[in-house]
């Protein structure tokens, strides 16, 4: 708890992360696509945004509150879906969820988490959504929704940015296998790091706990990454796919993966309540522009009603705050609590997300904006 404390914002936590989990595992978290540009960009994109304040504002109280999927949230900002997050802590996505919950915020479970959806609706009392996608085989897309409707999940997140996985180069130097594996390149690096890999052997079984039922991959041993999602995933889906699961589920459904004004504004006339602006973090198309880039023309083009939320690049609260000031409803992390998971489990996601929010309210009240509401263009320039 000590050293949690003397993390003063998501860096110093990344900082932790790296010292606690093997190379491997920590260059999977970190890595992107190809050369890396649009992870880079990702990031870059806000710092190259300029907040202009407004003066002689009384803001002795901040208004902060607002909704995500229709559900009340304490700020805006939803904990967005990551894959075998087991990787990085032993409590996993419980974890996770436990603390989104306590900080009055979203968290969306991955179909490629490690935990089952049932499990996770039961922690916490937190808006919980699901990220789904449109596998090969429909009836098991059909099953997580019935499984989403009976568990009390408040919202579907549908990726749509991976007909096959992206080059992500990280991971074929590393050779980090599903699940990890040891090998002769990062034995090492695994042996340099006793607490995780004693974690990882004698903790609870790595699986993909919500497809393994169906999807038997594990169960000949270790495989690539690669070979998986490519087995797995439906390069013919198409928007009448998007029409038929908006139809089955009926409720708040955001479309994730999204880049163009015109791709959002069909996600929305195909069912969809809402978009998030997404290049997977990086790790899908290298050379996407960072979502930061996209907010104004999609907002400008769906009008005002749907939820715009950026995914990527957030390392500080004030990057909300410039996303807010573009037209976005919210943004999405991942990268940053998971830092927080691996430094240091639940209190870790804790304290990423108390830095964040401090960072957050601060950056409003020094703008001199009291209400979320008032945030505008207005706020916010490119350098030049």
């Amino acid at each position: 708890m000590m050293q949690l404390q003397r993390a003063n914002n998501v860096a110093d936590l990344r900082t932790q992360a790296r010292r606690k989990l093997p190379h491997p595992i920590f260059e999977y978290l970190e890595g992107g696509a190809d050369d890396e540009v649009s992870l880079s960009r990702n990031s870059a994109a806000f710092r190259e945004l300029e907040l202009l304040p407004d003066v002689l504002v009384d803001v002795s109280s901040v208004r902060t509150e607002t909704t995500i999927f229709g559900q009340p949230c304490r700020w805006p900002l939803m904990l967005s879906p990551t894959g075998l997050t087991r990787m990085f802590h032993g409590h996993a996505e419980l974890a996770v969820a436990r603390a989104a919950a306590r900080h009055g915020l979203p968290y969306c479970l991955s179909t490629m988490g490690t935990t089952r959806l049932e499990e996770l609706g039961q922690a916490g009392s937190g808006p919980k959504l699901f990220q789904i996608y449109i596998f090969k085989d429909r009836g098991l897309t059909a099953e997580f929704v019935a499984r989403c409707k009976d568990a009390g999940y408040h919202g579907l997140v549908l990726t749509v940015d991976t007909p096959v996985a992206g080059n992500r180069e990280r991971d074929r130097a590393s050779g980090l296998s599903l699940p990890p594996r040891l090998t002769l390149s990062s034995l090492l690096s695994f042996a340099l790091h006793p607490s995780w890999s004693l974690q990882a052997l004698t903790g609870s079984k790595f699986d993909l706990a919500n497809v393994s039922h169906r999807v038997d991959a594990l169960a000949a041993g270790p495989m690539s990454l690669f070979d998986y999602i490519g087995g797995q995933f439906d390069r013919a889906v198409t928007w009448r796919d998007l029409e038929w699961l908006a139809a089955e589920w009926n409720g708040p459904l955001a479309i994730k993966g999204v880049m163009t004004p015109a791709d959002a504004e069909q996600s929305i006339n195909c069912g969809a309540t809402g978009v998030i602006l997404s290049n997977h973090g990086g790790r899908q198309l290298d050379g996407a522009p960072a979502p930061a880039d996209q907010i104004s023309a999609v907002r400008a083009r769906i009008g005002d009603g749907p939820d715009v939320i950026c995914d990527g690049g957030v390392r500080r609260g004030s990057d909300v705050v410039k996303a807010l000031a573009l037209g976005a409803t919210a943004c999405s992390i991942g990268r940053p609590y998971i830092y927080g998971l691996a430094a240091g489990g639940e209190a870790g996601v804790d304290r990423v997300l108390s830095l964040l929010f401090e960072e957050f309210e601060r950056t409003m009240t020094l703008a001199g904006v009291p209400d979320i509401a008032a945030l505008g263009q207005r706020h916010v320039r490119r350098r030049s």
